[in-house]
């Protein structure tokens, strides 16, 4: 009977789950927090559509054009009380977070991303052509990753 799986094998099996393990935990330190001058971006079809602080309390209706979206939605947005476009986002600043809590896409997967609170994180919804980010104007500085 041949054995497959050698002494090697499992030595190189465990070295790689450390490597990954620890270039995990140094992405996880290396994350900034936002500072007090922190903004939220939010772009629309690659352009500023706004900039706020992201210690502000802000609820933005994001419409994207028709045209643009990739997404039909099922429900028309019509139907919806916070939103009076057929293709939109609606993005919450609060409390230092940012989240997208509704959108027009089937696939929801800017809603089900969760709040963002660091500098460089970002929400993404692809159908609606919407980028959230948060940027440190101060902090531009090199990281763990670009260093």
């Amino acid at each position: 009977m041949k054995k497959y799986i050698r002494k090697a094998d499992i030595i190189l099996f465990v070295v790689l789950v450390v490597i990954g393990l620890a270039a995990s935990a140094a992405l996880a330190m290396s994350r900034t927090e936002a500072g007090k001058n922190a903004k939220v971006i939010i772009e629309s079809n690659g352009k500023e559509y706004a900039e706020y602080s992201l210690y502000s309390e802000e609820t933005v209706v994001v419409p994207a054009p028709k045209q643009l979206s990739m997404d039909a939605p099922d429900v028309k947005a019509s139907e919806s009380a916070d939103a009076k476009y057929d293709y939109y986002n609606v993005v919450k600043i609060s409390g230092g977070e940012v989240s997208v809590t509704e959108a027009s896409c089937k696939n929801q997967v800017c809603v089900k991303h969760g709040s963002i609170s660091h500098t460089g994180e970002t929400i993404v919804c692809l159908p609606n052509r919407l980028v959230v980010r948060i940027v440190d104007p101060e902090g531009g500085g090199y990281d763990a990753v670009t260093s």
